[in-house]
């Protein structure tokens, strides 16, 4: 009895003497930051099992992670690890444990999904034979970003996360998404200190020259899309009847203040275009005369309302956008150039290259290598989403993009008309917010937002699932 006991007192001494360093460590160290890095396993261990305990939890605090922390400071890549990989690391591990609940079936929709992915995944190939190694290597990061999407699409469709309750999680979701927005116009009018990494993009006023709001985004136009997507939702949920949507009317309100303001204030014009194909999408799945008047007799004031408010409150925010907005309309054929913001002069460069070289474009040079290579002379950035995949990962590559879109399409469209509501609801989401997205492509890499890409992967897979 007495051999018994000692041990395990010994064992609990060097435990406590363990701890007692630990948090010696943490007090001691130098910086902020390194108190956090110490610090971060008591914090992740608890809220780790918590996560893994439901099929569905790893997904919630993935999309937490994602909106509402910034990257961590450490100097790898463009903007340091983010902490949200853990999370997507923790649904792999939730896959693995929840093996025998899988069961894909062979669809179109599927098909494309793993299509882009292995075309993306083949062009490493290329990437390191044109652009060297270490090129390569961050291209197959890149490619793993891409996959978090794919991934959480299969979990939630076909995998252990089936099961979830798709209302409960909408409502948290849209929550944290209008912190996030929140955040990103408190960030605009305070300036505050950017996150690890972030994009170059400025707008000048008469009273200084600000950074555009991005949020904790690494680029202004990342929060644009991000606001596209939940004010399309919220068009939705006016079109259907209250007991149909996961928000209250109030809220809708609340947050279609937040996620317009925070789109004004990131200056994005191709966000806008994104939502006006989502509204022109909606109105023909409305096509009805009753259901389309009643959409119009609450979205119209409701948006003009808001509009309103955001141009009192943020007036010299608000009128440069909008002479931003009217100017493009007004020079798009006359100058071009300047309404596109320099991406006429990219595009050119990636036509030439086809035209000079079409045996090559077949294979391409290698997913996300023209922004960091210097193949073609220089790094292009060619903020077409179509035309860099066709340069990037080939005829192959583009294909299977225009699959994926066209198959997004059917999938959601088939959904909208579901008798379930919840079915309906989301796939009208997501067939309306892709038009939009469909459009946003011609003027942005759009499958690159590897932070917001699997939340609308997320939303589809709802839509589609049986």
């Amino acid at each position: 009895m007495t051999s018994a006991v000692y041990p395990l007192a010994r064992n609990r001494l060097l435990i406590a003497c363990l701890l007692g360093v630990w948090a010696a460590a943490i007090a001691v160290a130098p910086s902020l930051a390194l108190k956090f890095a110490l610090a971060a396993p008591a914090m992740l261990l608890p809220l780790s099992i918590w996560a893994l305990e439901a099929p569905g939890r790893w997904i919630s605090c993935f999309f937490a992670a994602a909106l509402l922390l910034p990257p961590l400071p450490i100097a790898w890549g463009d903007t340091g690890p983010h902490p949200s990989l853990w999370f997507a690391a923790l649904g792999l591990a939730a896959g693995v444990f929840g093996v025998h609940r899988w069961s894909v079936p062979l669809s179109g929709l599927n098909g494309a999904l793993l299509a882009v992915f292995l075309a993306f995944l083949v062009s490493i190939a290329p990437a390191a034979f044109y652009s060297g190694a270490a090129v390569a290597a961050g291209s197959l990061i890149r490619v793993g970003l891409f996959a978090i999407g794919v991934y959480v699409f299969f979990y939630t469709a076909h995998g252990p996360g089936t099961g979830s309750d798709p209302w409960a999680s909408l409502r948290t979701l849209y929550w944290v998404a209008v912190v996030a927005a929140l955040f990103a116009c408190v960030d605009f009018y305070f300036q505050l200190p950017a996150p690890a990494g972030y994009g170059a993009q400025y707008v000048w006023l008469d009273s200084s020259v600000y950074r555009r709001a991005q949020g904790l985004f690494y680029e202004a136009s990342t929060l644009g899309n991000f606001c596209a997507f939940f004010l399309v939702m919220i068009a939705v949920s006016v079109a259907r009847p209250r007991a149909e949507t996961p928000v209250s009317r109030p809220a809708l309100a609340l947050g279609g203040a937040v996620f317009l303001a925070a789109m004004v204030m990131s200056y994005s014009r191709s966000s806008v275009l994104n939502v006006l194909t989502a509204l022109a999408a909606l109105a023909w799945l409305n096509r009805k005369r009753i259901r389309l008047l009643r959409l119009g007799a609450i979205l119209i004031p409701g948006l003009a309302a808001t509009v309103f408010l955001i141009w009192n409150l943020f007036p010299q925010f608000v009128e440069p956008y909008w002479l931003r907005l009217s100017a493009s309309a007004e020079y798009l054929t006359t100058a071009t150039e300047g309404v596109f913001s320099g991406r006429i002069a990219s595009w050119r460069i990636l036509i030439n290259w086809i035209a000079a070289h079409p045996w090559q474009a077949w294979i391409g040079l290698g997913y996300k290598t023209l922004p960091y290579s210097d193949y073609l002379g220089a790094p292009v950035v060619g903020d077409n989403m179509y035309l860099t995949t066709m340069v990037e990962t080939g005829v192959l590559g583009l294909a299977s993009v225009l699959w994926l879109c066209i198959a997004i399409l059917r999938s959601a469209a088939r959904a909208a008309q579901a008798a379930d509501p919840t079915r309906a609801f989301l796939g009208a989401w997501i067939l309306c917010f892709w038009s939009g997205q469909m459009v946003q492509m011609f003027s942005g890499d759009l499958l690159t937002y590897w932070r917001v890409l699997p939340l609308y992967f997320w939303v589809l897979a709802l839509a589609v699932r049986r």
